[in-house]
Order: structure tokens, then sequence, then C-alpha cells
């Protein structure tokens, strides 16, 4: 049965006056060198209040804190230890530090959030920037790691003392001036959560508009390019700017449907996004404004478990002109999104989208993470967060899946 919240600490819990030590080792990394530490400290019958350790470029850093044994001055039990510890530092050639203190790490201050830095390159001036502004809004960090070295240098620090939408705003207008993305995310067990997954497809889960595909077949390619880019600007309504573009299409044998899907070309890491996310059991669809002629294979061919967008009509094997059943535009997306979620029995705030223009806006904001990727400065300044790098599976960094985890995944897969 457990303990209540009024309950006195459970015996050997560590109280703000209890005596304790930082034991600090560093040194050329090898195996054993945390086995021997703890069997030297093991003799003293110690309590382990904490361990940190970290290896970079084969130097390790390892932090023990620990109860300080009965007894003070030279010759005493802590003594003995110091000497001790010293003695195997030397004999494996590490350097120690013994810090003498009382009770564990302070408490955290509330509010807790994960900033995670995306650069290409990642430069000591943004770094240091960025850890200026974490502290100017109240924040301490506690505890900053690698994500990823390629294909960009992703960071995480993990910030507490500073609200999560405040701190978010203040690096926006950071990150912006810098030139790198940062995303700003609430700590907690939510974010592990998040099992939905749902991308735009044109610019987003793909490289390219397929209506402009289409349309150079047709012969009218400039025409719909010009329509298509006031639309995603949020210039025109983009129901009427589908069925201007589509009314140009009129008369075009559908046959070409299987030469534009062999043309469309997979936004960067877009396969490496999406297998990670199904190995990691999320659930992956996507909507678009586009056509199910081609998201229906791109579902095929992803394994994606949701899919929907507009269709095509056809008649005697040519391309009417004119669009069949529900059309999925700005508010159509967003409707989508809720319609999987219910679907997958996920609750929204469990939710991942991703977009890149003024049409993903609804979509964006609907879920629990909204992701500009890419995106107009319109849509990137309305959604959570922003990826600016031409790799898809960096959004994988935002939700603390490493660089590593996904290696290790391929090798065992």
């Amino acid at each position: 049965m457990s303990a209540s919240l009024t309950s006195p600490p459970p015996t050997g819990a560590t109280g703000p006056d209890t005596p304790t030590l930082l034991v600090k080792i560093f040194g050329k990394d090898r195996p054993g060198i945390t086995a021997g530490l703890f069997d030297t400290l093991a003799a003293y019958a110690l309590d382990v209040i904490d361990i940190e350790q970290v290896v970079t470029r084969g130097r390790i850093t390892l932090c023990a804190l620990v109860t300080a044994p009965d007894g003070s001055g030279e010759g005493s039990t802590e003594g003995a230890l110091r000497a001790t510890v010293h003695s195997w530092a030397d004999s494996m050639k590490l350097q120690t530090e013994i810090i003498s203190g009382r009770g564990d790490n302070r408490p955290r201050g509330t509010g807790r959030s994960h900033v995670t830095v995306l650069g290409h390159p990642l430069t000591a001036e943004t770094t240091a920037a960025i850890a200026a502004r974490i502290t100017g809004t109240g924040g301490n960090i506690d505890r900053i790691f690698r994500l990823a070295k390629y294909p960009v240098t992703a960071v995480e620090f993990e910030v507490s003392g500073a609200q999560t939408g405040p701190l978010r705003t203040a690096l926006a207008t950071e990150s912006a001036a810098l030139g790198v993305d940062v995303a700003v995310v609430a700590s907690g067990l939510q974010r592990r959560a998040q099992r939905l997954v749902v991308m735009d497809v044109d610019s987003t889960l793909i490289q390219d508009e397929v209506i402009e595909l289409f349309a150079a077949h047709a012969g009218c390619e400039e025409k719909v390019a010009e329509v298509t880019a006031a639309a995603m600007r949020g210039e025109l309504d983009f129901e009427q700017s589908l069925h201007a573009r589509v009314a140009l299409l009129a008369g075009l044998d559908a046959s070409v449907v299987d030469k534009v899907r062999a043309e469309v070309r997979l936004t960067p890491g877009a396969r490496t996004l999406v297998r990670t996310l199904k190995r990691l059991g999320y659930q992956v669809g996507v909507v678009s404004g586009g056509f199910t002629q081609v998201t229906d294979h791109l579902q095929e061919q992803l394994g994606l478990d949701f899919a929907s967008a507009n269709t095509l009509e056809v008649a005697d094997g040519r391309f009417t002109g004119r669009v069949t059943g529900e059309v999925v535009d700005r508010a159509g997306k967003a409707r989508l999104l809720r319609r999987f979620a219910e679907q997958a029995g996920v609750p929204l705030s469990q939710t991942v989208a991703i977009g890149d223009g003024a049409n993903d806006l609804d979509m964006l904001n609907a879920a629990g993470l909204g992701v500009a990727f890419n995106a107009k400065p319109l849509v990137r300044e309305a959604a959570h967060t922003a990826v600016n790098v031409p790799f898809l599976d960096t959004v994988l960094y935002l939700l603390g899946i490493t660089r590593e985890e996904v290696e290790a995944a391929d090798t065992h897969e």
C-alpha cells in the first residue's frame, strides 16, 4: 500500500540536513569504471541519492550523490572514504573530486519544459544566446543532452522555473534572429503519450504540389501554380481555388495518374519518420487538399493508417474538371484529424499535426502539438513550433526520440 502525501518520509530518506557527498569522476572512458566506483563506495554502506553519467568523445564524467558516512575529520570514516576513492581513481588513471554538503539536489522551480534546438550547424554563439534567453525568462537549465548529430545537430534543454507559454514566445523571437529552429513543449508524460501523427501531403510529406504535376501534363502548369501560391498564402478561399484549378484539368486522360505517381518525390526523411513512428506504436495518417489518386498510393507505399483527400472525377477515361465527395479544405483537415483520433482511440491532446500552408492552420491548432514544416511566415507564427530544415524526420526530435534510437530500430528490423 502506498504512503499518503502526509505520511512521514520512509526510513533512509534524505532530509535537507542530511550530510551528503558529491563524488565526481573524470577521465578516459573504459568498461568497469561505474562498477569500480560503486564497489569502492559499497564498503562504507552508503545510500545512493542520485547518479549522472555522460560520455563525450571517449571521456567520461560520472557524478554520484551519496549519504556521508558517520564521523568527520582526519582519520574519520569520511576521511577514509576520501582516501580510498582517490586511491582507486589514481589506479584507474582518473581524476576525482569529492564535495561535502547537505541534502539532495535543490528542488526544481515550477513550470517545466523541453527546449529542442535544431541547428545546421549549431554554433557556440547560438547556444549562448538560447541559454541566456532561457535564463532571462526566469528558467533554469537542469540538463542538456544531444538528440542527434545528423542530418542536423539537435540538442535538448530540460528547463524548470519558467512557464512553457512565455518561454516559447521568448525563444521564438530569439530563434528567428539566430536562424535556428527552437521547439518548446511542456514536460510530462503527455509528450511520450502522443500516439497519432497526421501530416499534410503536398510540400510536407512530398516535395511536390500534386495538382501542378497533373497540370504539367495538361499544359496549364503556370496558371495552376499562380492559383496554388495565392491559396497557400491565405489570399484565396481554398475551396474556390481548388475548383478553379481542377477545372483546368478537364479532358486530361486519366491514365496520366500512373505517370504522376512515378513523379512524386518524398521529402527527405519521410520514410524514416513514418517507419520509426510505426515501430514505436504510433498511428500515422495524411490529409490533403490534393487527390486520392496519389494519397491512396502513398498510403499503400508507406503503410499509413489513415488517408483522406479530394477525388478527381473521371468519366469515359478522362478527368471532368470536377471533384467528387467531401472537399478537404482548411476546416476539413481539422475535422479529419478529429475523426482519425476518434478512430484511433487517441485524445486530441495526444496528437501531432504537421503542415506547411495556411489551409493546415486549423489542423495544427487543434492538435496537441502543431508543427509548421518549412512553412509560410503566417503558419510559422501561428503553429506551436516550426522546423525549417528540409528533413522531415527531424520532427522525431521534437518528440524526444534520438537519432541513436532510430538507428537501433533500423539495425533490429
